[in-house]
């Protein structure tokens, strides 16, 4: 990676707006690798993904938004499965980058903004969001899903795993069953197929959280 030079050098945003998560904790997403592993970075793909790639749910050209360390990409890309992981966090992608090199697996990993996926020039049949989703405020979104929509095949298949508001010791960005149904409609796009109760796992929590799985498909708009 070459070194920035003029007026972006000294911008940990890189000339994009900050998220609404960045804007509250006022450090660029790249800060959360910086110091160890982040709180969500357990080392190993989810177990709800995992299950997902045991039972062939990952298909064609696989794109995981917001890919972190890359563990759900180079999930998919040790089942075979050709694969982009894109973040907006550097850092993140570099360990990425050297976890595929450590372990002999092939797997693509690119900077990109979940608000512009289109920039990519590329449409894939599987679409991984672990934890992303759930980042994003109400405004925020519509602009996310339409960018998800604008890469994802027609019938492509959205895999999105984020915090759910059902029960106690929610996460930090709890998500209700209507806020997602309503964000992945068939009036933007999608047609979400299947939505069942799950954990996520953290560094912090022996059981994990709160979660909900939702199977997406990618649908013609009318």
């Amino acid at each position: 990676m070459s070194e920035q030079s003029g007026p972006l050098a000294n911008d940990p945003f890189h000339g994009r707006r900050p998220t609404s998560h960045e804007q509250m904790t006022g450090v660029p997403w790249d800060a959360s690798y910086s110091n160890g592993p982040a709180p969500w970075d357990i080392g190993q793909p989810q177990p709800a993904f995992a299950r997902l790639a045991s039972e062939g749910g990952f298909a064609g050209m696989v794109l995981d938004a917001g890919c972190g360390t890359g563990e759900h990409a180079l999930l998919a890309a040790s089942v075979g499965l050709s694969v982009l992981g894109v973040d907006v966090a550097e850092t993140a992608l570099a360990i990425a980058r050297q976890k595929a090199s450590d372990r002999g697996i092939e797997a693509e990993f690119a900077a990109a903004d979940a608000f512009h996926l289109e920039h990519l020039g590329r449409t894939f049949d599987t679409v991984l969001d672990c934890g992303l989703f759930h980042t994003f405020n109400g405004d925020e979104r519509p602009a996310y899903v339409a960018s998800l929509a604008a890469t994802t095949a027609r019938n492509g298949t959205l895999y999105v795993l984020c915090f759910s508001d059902d029960g106690p010791d929610t996460g930090p960005h709890p998500i209700s069953e209507k806020e997602l149904r309503a964000a992945f409609s068939p009036g933007t796009g999608w047609n979400v197929t299947a939505l069942e109760p799950d954990r996520i796992q953290t560094r912090y929590h022996d059981n994990g959280v709160p979660a909900w799985l939702a199977t997406i498909k990618r649908v013609q708009t009318a």
